[in-house]
């Protein structure tokens, strides 16, 4: 694969690298270096790749910014009892124009997904996600997005894409692609009750971060339904990070960031994760580790995935049907792990998205709701979005 875009990282996190113990996780990785080049990626199933692009921040000034802090922060934490190689491929620059920089992060999450590598975005601003989504144009024809966010970032897609208003381009572009866009941690007072209307209206999901904080596990069955994560830094509280990464006083905790994270990794679907809006300052060292956390709960997740999804196999899960609202709902639970899924029946009449019937996941509520007679809102969606 030719990642000649990609810069090495830098010779002074090598030398903090140095001086780590040998079971450390810097110790551990293949690093792209001046001196040795990209590593094979033969056997890896995990690789970084730094995005030094912000131009497209909402408040840019010109300042430049570097992912250093975090490499050492990341490099110098332990592994777990994981079984996955990972890489570190270095960092995509600034290209020529921000279109440029796309291309680049577009071509290499192409390369590595293709090579069934999850790629590992570590950015930069957040709009770094529409090259994200454009890179499965020649993968899958239908894209599911989850965004950890404070905002849903839609915006107007008629004008220039900014940070704060990528997703109206996602929506709206060709080739269209997306199926479902779910944002996690959405706080009302940071969006206009227009958008909050039009995500209802385009039967996309969206979870306050009160209902997130009061049951994280909520957010799972949206997750495992997931090609893409992006997560906003911004979501995160003030408290939990650095000073100039603050941005609310209310927002995820570092546990519930985490712990998002990990049901992403674990999640069979998701094939690229990005974290962006990282704004240093100095002497934050702060920010850097909660990124690092954040990294290192998303392999550990990897680490512990399980095919439970194959239902071809009768004794691998059990089926229930229910009456709810007079729809017949098909429930399917996997005797391995406990998780469950929801039939999406496929309408042969419409023109429409599914060919087939489709498992959503869903929640053991979900199914306790459909046994009271109450259709699962996620189930509807899916299926509205399905006859549109």
């Amino acid at each position: 694969m030719n990642f000649n875009f990609l810069s090495p990282v830098s010779d002074a996190v090598l030398a903090h690298n140095e001086l780590l113990p040998s079971q450390a996780l810097g110790k551990k990785i293949k690093i792209h270096s001046a001196q040795h080049g990209i590593p094979d990626l033969d056997d890896v199933q995990l690789a970084i790749i730094g995005v030094l692009e912000n131009r497209n921040d909402l408040n840019y000034i010109g300042e430049e910014f570097q992912l250093n802090t975090i490499r050492q922060a990341f490099y110098s934490l332990y592994p777990g009892s994981w079984d996955t190689a990972i890489a570190d491929l270095g960092d995509i620059q600034k290209g020529e124009s921000v279109e440029d920089t796309y291309f680049a992060l577009k071509t290499a999450v192409s390369l590595l997904v293709k090579k069934s590598i999850i790629p590992i975005i570590i950015g930069g601003t957040q709009d770094l996600t529409y090259a994200n989504y454009r890179a499965y144009d020649v993968i899958t024809p239908m894209v599911n997005i989850v965004n950890i966010d404070s905002q849903f970032d839609l915006g107007d897609s008629a004008k220039p894409i900014k940070n704060n208003s990528f997703v109206g381009k996602i929506i709206l572009d060709q080739p269209y692609n997306l199926f479902n866009y779910a944002t996690i941690g959405y706080q009302t007072y940071f969006n206009a009750q227009e958008e909050i209307d039009l995500m209802d209206n385009l039967y996309f999901e969206s979870y306050r971060l009160g209902e997130v904080s009061k049951d994280i596990t909520l957010v799972e069955p949206v997750l495992r339904d997931a090609n893409i994560v992006s997560v906003d830094l911004n979501a995160v509280q003030g408290s939990a990070v650095g000073s100039n990464q603050k941005f609310s006083p209310n927002g995820l905790s570092g546990k519930e960031i985490c712990a998002i994270s990990r049901y992403a990794g674990i999640s069979n679907k998701v094939s690229s994760f990005g974290i962006y809006e990282y704004k240093p300052s100095k002497d934050d060292d702060v920010t850097a580790m909660l990124v690092g956390q954040i990294l290192w709960y998303f392999i550990e997740g990897v680490n512990y995935r399980v095919q439970d999804d194959d239902f071809l196999n009768d004794r691998s899960y059990q089926k229930f049907i229910t009456l709810a609202d007079d729809q017949e709902l098909t429930f399917y639970k996997s005797n391995k792990t406990g998780r469950w899924w929801i039939e999406i029946p496929f309408l042969s009449e419409i023109n429409n998205k599914l060919k087939r019937h489709t498992l959503l996941p869903c929640t053991h509520q979900d199914y306790l709701d459909a046994c009271d007679n109450k259709v699962p809102e996620r189930w509807y969606k899916a299926f509205q979005k399905n006859c549109l």
